[in-house]
């Protein structure tokens, strides 16, 4: 929290403290308090997980759906992409199902579950989550917009670093060069472009392997019967399905998938028990494959083509990304346990029926999972893996809108519409517009790739580039956020590299036949992202080189050198601290400003969410007379703009709010300002002193900061006491005591939002590169965009637009 600035009193100087110590103490005990309906649960949530093992299973039962839909229906088209080309001998099946054991056991279950998912940042997963926890750590944010006081959030949680210890000295190597910096954004940047580029395989490996919901691998076990299906039927059916799959999205993973846990714990069951009754019949020599002696023995007999192999391999664990980015939806303890004690011997069952059927049949490389299942219940089993091929599709999809919401927040996407589809649950969310482009790529990819083999090549590909990403994020979590012995750190980074880089060095061979797909939906997203990321840094650097010097504003005096008009006007920027640019262009280019001007800075922080009692930060700026003050509103990265929040209405009442505890805090304290001289100049001389000396006035502003603005602290601290400085003297007392009533009356009159459209243009001489980026990507990107003022949910006839061109 901020300091409070100290008043010289001439009596009673004890009561006051004790006084302040109270308030705080009543402050500090408020933002302790839960934030929202959302936290309550939560909080309720972890008391019952540590006192209730039937709230645990029961949770365990709940995440089944959302997070272990996608690694659930592997078995279906393993085998398949193992073995290609068909099966030579049957030890080349146990070398295979050795590998899959091993590649359960290390990546899902020991990397994922027990060690990856303890990086969450307070329950959020995925690669731009551990960002958010690394920003919070060390100074790698590229937008610098952080201020002191955004550290003393609730949710800000963090951890001092040892002064010479290793993570101190990693901390200084990140921080030392802007070049490091944007390494690491480029690097999270290409997870978060692949986990993209899942969310549109995911549905298309998964539809175009069904029957009626067109999975390869059920359709496979109708051709059985029905050898004269077409492919093009097929192809045909999955666009269909397809269609109607993205149609429904609008109705939220709340409504759309209540089926989600039920359908895939059959699912398990079905699966598991199928296993064992290969095991039993066909072969249970098989479980020899637990012996890792058989992974040598396969590449030492198959020597590169065995090694190719591992592309097929690789997806036994698929779906591992997507468990990590779903993880916000339930407690750690419940995947744990849900992973470990039955997903987990359940897909090892599966796997190891189906090399059993194998080891016997050779023949059926192609349908092993259908071909082995009992006649009894085969359609049953068709049936239920339709089902489970959709939750797996789904539970990626909504993966795919958290990520991009999050990617929003760091200012690494384009502003798109964002919709909540439950009032009960924040983290349930819908893109429009994300929605139609995953819908369309999944169908390009349908349609032209006929073969599941190439979609496997594919899907794998984004698979490992996200878990190398994952790998190296997780290096810096161990030393900056853990505090892990280096040796512990490198032993994990290790193994890590040593399976993840296998399985790069596999499906990189498939580039042509099919892998180049995510390859170039990661390097057209990654194209996006930079950009657009790029551009609001400079846009940023830009407005804080050329905001307005505190020295010209008060030279204006109380009237700013214009008619104040009845009412508010709440200036939009981006700048945390000292006046915009857009506010000199305005009012160098009209007569008038309103009796009071707000400016407003909604700014996102590397956390998951601001509590609603600590999102606003009011202060004033300059003298009472000039009735000018600064409303910061923060965000984090899952916190929505939603139409039901009234955002104009919780501003004003925090910066009601901050004008009441401030006058009482003067009236308690014989308030006296520091002095600070200034010589009030005409208007035109000082807008022309401004116009042509923006970097003088900068060094002024810079200097004088202290001096002309309060302290940021929360509306309702009682320590919202003012550090600015002034020597004028207030010749009307009763209209200062009645400035909220003034305030009222202007809100009443009306409020106007000042924002600037904003045009962006690279500057002359730039190189071509940088010209074609700003002046045709990104002018592209913003026209597509939605504006400012629709996230906010301002409305139209409020809205004053300021037109200004930045070079940048």
């Amino acid at each position: 929290m901020a300091e409070r600035v100290e008043a010289s009193v001439t009596d009673g100087e004890s009561t006051i403290e004790e006084r302040d110590r109270e308030l705080m103490r009543e402050f500090e005990e408020g933002l302790d308090q839960p934030m929202d309906e959302e936290a309550n649960m939560l909080k309720d949530m972890n008391k019952e997980k540590g006192l209730s093992m039937l709230m645990l299973l029961r949770l365990s039962f709940q995440s089944l759906g959302i997070v272990y839909g996608d690694l659930g229906t592997s078995p279906l088209y393993v085998f398949y992409n193992t073995f290609p080309d068909g099966i030579k001998d049957s030890e080349d099946v146990i070398g295979a199902l050795s590998l899959i054991i091993y590649s359960l056991l290390l990546i899902p279950l020991i990397k994922y579950v027990f060690i990856v998912c303890k990086a969450n940042d307070n329950g959020q997963g995925g690669t731009l989550a551990i960002y958010s926890l690394l920003c919070r750590h060390a100074k790698v944010n590229l937008i610098p917009n952080q201020q002191r006081s955004d550290e003393d959030l609730t949710t800000y949680s963090r951890t001092l670093v040892a002064e010479g210890s290793f993570a101190a000295k990693t901390k200084k190597w990140l921080e030392s060069r802007h070049s490091k910096k944007r390494a690491l954004l480029v690097i999270v940047l290409l997870g978060t472009c692949m986990m993209i580029g899942d969310g549109i395989l995911t549905p298309a490996i998964s539809v175009y392997k069904t029957f009626f919901l067109t999975l390869l691998s059920a359709t496979g076990g109708i051709r059985v019967n029905n050898p004269k299906m077409s492919s093009d039927i097929v192809v045909l059916v999955s666009v269909i399905l397809l269609i109607g799959l993205f149609s429904m999205q609008h109705y939220g993973t709340d409504k759309v998938g209540w089926l989600f846990a039920p359908i895939v714990l059959i699912w398990f069951l079905f699966i598991g028990a199928t296993g064992i009754y290969n095991i039993c019949k066909h072969d249970t020599s098989v479980l020899k494959a637990f012996s890792p002696k058989y992974i040598y023995l396969y590449f030492k007999r198959r020597g590169r083509d065995g090694w190719i192999s591992l592309g097929g391999i690789l997806l036994s664990i698929t779906g591992t990304e997507a468990l990590f980015a779903d993880i916000s939806y339930f407690p750690l303890q419940a995947i744990q346990l849900a992973f470990t004690l039955f997903v987990f011997p359940c897909l090892l069952l599966a796997y190891c029926g189906q090399a059993a059927f194998l080891v016997n049949h050779k023949e059926h490389y192609k349908d092993a999972f259908y071909a082995s299942i009992p006649e009894s219940v085969y359609w049953p089993m068709l049936i239920v893996a339709t089902g489970a091929a959709i939750v797996g599709s789904q539970a990626t999809i909504s993966g795919t809108y958290s990520i991009i919401k999050q990617a929003v927040s760091h200012g690494c996407f384009p502003r798109v519409k964002i919709v909540h589809t439950s009032k009960k649950f924040l983290g349930q969310i819908y893109c429009p517009d994300i929605n139609w482009i995953l819908m369309i790529g999944c169908i390009t990819v349908t349609a032209s790739f006929k073969n599941q083999t190439e979609i496997g090549n594919a899907y794998g590909t984004a698979v490992v580039v996200v878990m190398l990403v994952t790998t190296l994020l997780m290096v810096l979590t161990m030393l900056l956020v853990w505090r892990r012995h280096w040796i512990f750190v490198l032993v994990f980074t290790i193994l890590s590299l040593l399976v993840e880089l296998s399985y790069f060095s596999a499906v990189i061979l498939k580039v042509n036949e099919g892998g180049w797909v995510p390859l170039m939906i990661a390097a057209i997203s990654l194209l996006v992202m930079f950009v657009w990321n790029y551009v609001t840094v400079k846009k940023y650097e830009f407005e804080v080189h050329s905001r307005v010097s505190m020295s010209w504003i008060l030279g204006l005096g109380p009237s700013l050198g214009l008619v104040r008009v009845p009412g508010i006007g709440l200036v939009h920027s981006e700048l945390a601290s000292g006046v915009p640019r857009i506010f000199s262009h305005f009012i160098t280019n009209l007569p008038a400003i309103h009796s009071v001007v707000v400016f407003v800075c909604v700014k996102n922080l590397p956390v998951y969410t601001v509590p609603e009692e600590e999102r606003f930060l009011v202060k004033r700026i300059g003298p009472k007379t000039f009735r000018m003050f600064r409303c910061v509103a923060r965000y984090g990265y899952k916190d929505l703009h939603r139409k039901d929040d009234d955002f104009e209405n919780k501003l004003f009442d925090n910066l009601f709010s901050f004008v009441q505890t401030e006058t009482m805090m003067e009236s308690d304290s014989n308030y006296s300002p520091y002095s600070f001289n200034h010589r009030q100049e005409s208007r035109d001389e000082l807008i022309r002193n401004n116009n042509n000396n923006h970097d003088k006035n900068m060094v002024m502003f810079s200097s004088m900061v202290d001096y002309t603005e309060s302290a940021i602290v929360p509306a309702d601290s009682p320590h919202s006491a003012m550090s600015f400085s002034q020597n004028y003297r207030v010749e009307d007392e009763e209209e200062e005591e009645d400035e909220l009533e003034f305030l009222k009356i202007c809100k009443e009159t009306g409020v106007v939002h000042i924002m600037g459209n904003t045009v962006v243009k690279a500057r002359k001489g730039s190189l071509l590169p940088k010209k074609i980026a700003i002046d045709y990507v990104y002018r592209f990107l913003a026209k597509m965009c939605r504006a400012n003022s629709a996230i906010l949910h301002v409305p139209h006839e409020t809205l004053l637009n300021v037109g200004q061109v930045y070079y940048v």
